[in-house]
C-alpha cells in the first residue's frame, strides 16, 4: 500500500467542499505530533521516518488548502491526472485572460492601488464561482472534461491572483 490518501490523513472524506478551519486545525495537532525535534534521541531510522512523514504531511496541506491543488489530486485519486501545464483548449477563457493580463497591467503602470483592490475583489468572486462548479461538477464522469477545464481556469486565477498580491506589496511600499 502507498502513501495513505491526503483526506484520509487529515480525517476528511474525500471532497471539493472541505472545512479550513477544520483542516488547520488538524495539521496543527498532527504537526506537533510528527515534528522531527520529538524524535532528536530516537535511532536514526525513526528519525528518518519522523521526517518523511513530517514532509509527507506538509505536502498533504499544502495540497488541501489550496483550491486548484485540491481539485486536481482529486481528479488524480479518480485516475485523471492532469498534466501540469496544458494547452487550454478554451479560446472563451483565453480572450478573458488577455483581458485580465492588460488590466493588471494597467493598473501597474498607474500604480493604482484602489483600482487593484477591485480587480481583487472580481478576482475572487470569479475564483468562488469556478469553485462552486467544480464542486457540483468533479463527482460525475460525464463531466470530467469539464471538471479538467475549470481545474485549468482555478489554477489560472490562483497564479493571477498572487501576482495580485505581489503588485499590491510592490505599490504598497
Amino acid at each position: 500500500m502507498g502513501t495513505p490518501c491526503h483526506f484520509a490523513l487529515f480525517d476528511l472524506q474525500p471532497g471539493f467542499r472541505i472545512d479550513l478551519e477544520q483542516l488547520a486545525v488538524r495539521y496543527r495537532e498532527l504537526a506537533r505530533a510528527t515534528h522531527p525535534d520529538r524524535f532528536a534521541d530516537a535511532p536514526a531510522s525513526e528519525q528518518r521516518i519522523a521526517l518523511e512523514r513530517a514532509a509527507g504531511l506538509n505536502e498533504a496541506y499544502r495540497t488541501l488548502k489550496n483550491a486548484p491543488q485540491r481539485a486536481r489530486y482529486l481528479l488524480a485519486i479518480r485516475g485523471h491526472e492532469l498534466p501540469l501545464e496544458v494547452t487550454v483548449q478554451d479560446p472563451q477563457f483565453l480572450l478573458q485572460q488577455m483581458q485580465w493580463r492588460e488590466e493588471l497591467e494597467e493598473l501597474q503602470d498607474e500604480a493604482d492601488l484602489a483600482g487593484v483592490a477591485v480587480f481583487k475583489r472580481r478576482l475572487k468572486a470569479a475564483q468562488e464561482a469556478l469553485e462552486e462548479s467544480f464542486a457540483a461538477s468533479w463527482e460525475d464522469p460525464a463531466q470530467r472534461e469539464e471538471s479538467e477545464r475549470l481545474v485549468r481556469r482555478m489554477q489560472f486565477l490562483d497564479k493571477l491572483s498572487q501576482e495580485v498580491r505581489q503588485l499590491e506589496e510592490r505599490l504598497d511600499d
